[in-house]
């Protein structure tokens, strides 16, 4: 499938921060989408990356100054600005962000901006102290009720040693947000206009205060789900478990749950009006029949057994109370029988899709970055190559698509 950035004129402003490096990176993307390119670097973002660089990937010349000091040519910051479909300024320093916020237009990259009619991204990145200061903070609320979009930084270790949030989004995650608005404005997206209901990661059910049951799973298969499915145009709630992950996009609706039984109850609040629902939660199948009120001493409490209750099937309960029109897609993690398995739970759970994991496959299964999956319905079976999650969750939601699509037109 083509990228919604096919064709679409993109300027790309590089600041003077050292997450500068990331930019490249951002551009060769931008430009493998089938996006048109150019640069507009501040002076100082030319000292962390060289113009050759930028112009051997973009196919054009840099532009930074006014205009060329050789030959006097004048670079115009209003044509750029109208010939933009988008600006992305990454990284966003608090510098470039406060002359944006406050219009002083004292670069060719400011001043682009104040002329640009386009929708405009910013991509923060600075040392976590001048994130957190209210002066940022204050900037950043300012040019978001301007209309900015203001792609999150990440938390992590930072060039100054120190760390915390301050981390400029990683290039991929930049590209996804152009493409999801470029895909939202043209209302193209293969789930443009439905609202998908997600579970993910893992549930855990209590011991006593400090121990819990639980499970390997990270959450990155269901929070890959999640951002395919705003990518493609949908309002998404996503359920979320225990997980360390997290999503940045204000068409995923993040609830956070622990156990199984909130799980269930978060969508039973919100499956109704749901268009499509994709249980890929690992559930635990069993909780404590009853949690400790204080934490349980090996010295001094005689413990030799826990009681169990099973606890309730998420996906099946779901698919008992389904609506008309409803599309359902289950997960199964087997680690034998794993067709076999698969295609009975799609008639007992009531579900129209299974999506099949088995642990048998190297890469595949909790905590990887890849996954192998076979897509299982009434009178299909597909089985993919093994691929990153992300690309995975891009074959899921298109196959949901064209299932939704073929109902439609039946």
């Amino acid at each position: 499938m083509n990228s919604p950035l096919k064709g679409k004129n993109i300027v790309l402003g590089i600041t003077g921060g050292i997450a500068a490096y990331k930019s490249v990176v951002l551009l060769r993307l931008l430009v493998k989408a089938g996006a048109d390119v150019q640069v507009i670097a501040t002076p100082a973002a030319l000292e962390f990356v060289r113009p050759v660089t930028l112009s051997a990937l973009s196919h054009r010349p840099v532009v930074s100054e006014f205009f060329t000091a050789n030959t006097g040519e004048w670079h115009s910051h209003v044509d750029l600005g109208l010939w933009a479909d988008a600006m992305v300024i990454a990284p966003a320093t608090a510098c470039t962000l406060a002359k944006m916020a406050t219009g002083v237009a004292d670069n060719m990259l400011v001043t682009s901006y104040l002329s640009t009619r386009a929708k405009v991204f910013a991509a923060p990145a600075m040392d976590f102290d001048m994130m957190i200061h209210p002066t940022t903070q204050r900037n950043l609320a300012t040019l978001a009720s301007d209309g900015v979009t203001l792609i999150d930084a990440e938390s992590g270790e930072l060039a100054s040693g120190l760390t915390g949030k301050g981390r400029m989004a990683e290039p991929e995650e930049i590209v996804a947000a152009l493409e999801n608005w470029f895909l939202q404005e043209s209302g193209k997206g293969l789930l443009a206009g439905k609202c998908v209901l997600i579970t993910a990661g893992p549930t855990r059910e209590r011991i006593d205060p400090v121990r819990y049951i639980g499970n390997f799973s990270t959450g990155k298969m269901g929070y890959a789900i999640a951002r395919e499915a705003a990518r493609q145009g949908a309002h998404v709630v996503l359920v979320s478990g225990p997980t360390a992950l997290k999503i940045d996009n204000p068409d995923v609706e993040v609830i956070h749950v622990e156990s199984a039984r909130e799980m269930l109850g978060a969508v039973e609040n919100h499956i109704s009006g749901c268009d499509v629902a994709i249980f890929s939660a690992a559930v635990a199948d069993y909780a404590p029949r009853q949690c400790a009120e204080h934490k349980i001493k090996r010295e001094k409490d005689t413990f030799s057994s826990i009681e169990l209750e099973r606890n309730p099937d998420i996906a099946a309960t779901a698919g008992k109370s389904r609506k008309p029109g409803q599309f359902m897609v289950g997960f199964a993690l087997e680690t034998d029988n794993g067709l076999e398995n698969a295609k009975a739970k799609l008639k007992s759970k009531n579900m129209d899709m299974i999506v099949l994991n088995s642990l048998a496959d190297k890469g595949a299964g909790f905590g990887t970055d890849t996954n192998k999956v076979t897509l299982v319905g009434p009178s299909s079976t597909t089985e993919l190559p093994l691929k990153s999650k992300n690309e995975v969750a891009t074959d899921i939601i298109a196959a949901i698509a064209r299932e939704i699509d073929t109902e439609s037109t039946m």
